[in-house]
């Protein structure tokens, strides 16, 4: 296992990509995003909801807000959570690189979800996001809707907040350029 931490998602993530694996397919490479750094991102988040759920917890015991202190707790709780769902979001989520193709596998919430693209479909060259702290975003594709979490405003797909992204890319490449070597500790 390349990046992958022990989780109580570890499981079903495992179970998902062995069901997703073609016959005879082999992995390359598998990790997963790094929530710490995606949540630090975010943490300005803390910054503007721990002072709006102060604030408002001020005005509704001193009766300045009547009716609406309970949407305006809600909104303060919600910036608040809003980090660390991101976090739990991504220990359920693994990237995987087999000698075929670039794989996202999701179980969160429930939902098993597995967006895959294959080397054909991938751009010439990979596109590297440096987001600070050794961590950034490999895009291999364009042109994705933007829905996906895995895709940015512009439509560039791929592995988002992956330590060492470089590294990353440079096992992408070889993948699909054929120079296949089978991950250690597999």
């Amino acid at each position: 296992m390349d990046e992958i931490r022990a989780t109580p998602f570890l499981a079903g993530l495992r179970r998902l990509l062995a069901e997703t694996l073609q016959d005879g397919e082999q992995v390359v490479w598998q990790g997963q995003p790094d929530g710490v750094a995606r949540m630090i991102m975010w943490r300005f988040l803390w910054w503007i909801g721990f002072p709006w759920l102060l604030l408002t917890a001020v005005a509704a015991g001193n009766d300045w807000i009547d009716q609406a202190a309970q949407p305006l707790m809600m909104l303060g709780v919600a910036m608040v959570a809003a980090p660390l769902v991101m976090l739990l979001h991504d220990l359920q989520t693994l990237y995987v690189i087999t000698d075929r193709r670039a794989l996202i596998l999701r179980t969160a919430w429930g939902r098993r979800t597995v967006s895959q693209t294959p080397f054909r479909a991938m751009d010439t060259a990979f596109e590297i996001l440096d987001i600070g702290g050794g961590t950034g975003h490999l895009n291999f594709a364009s042109g994705r809707s933007t829905r996906s979490p895995d895709t940015d405003y512009t439509g560039r797909y791929g592995f988002r907040c992956v330590r060492n992204a470089p590294r990353i890319r440079d096992i992408l490449e070889g993948a699909r350029a054929g120079k296949v070597r089978r991950s250690p500790a597999q």
